[in-house]
């Protein structure tokens, strides 16, 4: 009798370790597969924006009859997107794991300049594009800078070719509703 319990109680304790052993190896996997992951997912948001901003360089030539409208749809899972209507510019900011330039050099993307500037564990990437030489960006009207920062609902942004500035330069006015 003593020896069928010892017997039943052998099989939980080896069972036990051997949940406990799964487990730490489950650990040790997502250890080093979660950093990857959150790279990866750093470098789709990444190359998302830039998609994003040749979108709107298409949306702005697009537009070139005073009055025009269109509606863009911005959609922002991390990081934060500035639209500077002061130095007439567009600029994406993230602190990311992943390491898209150079760290510390400008490379150029189309017309888009990327940074990547180390901070610790985590790198702070820039996409900045000018249109100061083409447009003058304004919003509502005026020159305040508007940052959309990551949201879960898509923003909705009314792009309007106003017509000309006083240096010939297509005013584009944006709002977002």
């Amino acid at each position: 009798m003593v020896k069928t319990e010892n017997r039943k109680a052998q099989i939980w304790v080896e069972t036990v370790i051997y949940i406990l052993i799964a487990f730490v190896m489950i650990g040790l996997v997502l250890s080093f597969v979660r950093p990857k992951i959150e790279e990866l997912r750093d470098k789709a948001v990444i190359d998302q924006t830039v998609e994003l901003i040749n979108t709107l360089d298409g949306v702005f030539s697009e537009i070139i009859v005073p009055g025009n409208k269109r509606i863009v749809e911005i959609s922002i899972k991390k990081g934060s997107l500035t639209f500077d209507t002061e130095n007439d510019s567009l600029i994406f900011e993230i602190d990311s794991s992943y390491i898209y330039s150079e760290p510390g050099e400008t490379i150029l993307i189309g017309n888009i300049n990327a940074t990547t500037v180390e901070k610790g564990k985590y790198n702070h990437v820039t996409l900045t594009r000018d249109y100061s030489t083409q447009y003058n960006l304004t919003y509502k009207g005026g020159e305040t800078q508007k940052i959309l920062s990551k949201a879960t609902v898509p923003y909705k942004m009314v792009i309007t070719n106003s017509g000309e500035d006083s240096s010939g330069r297509t005013l584009i006015d944006s709002d977002f509703i």
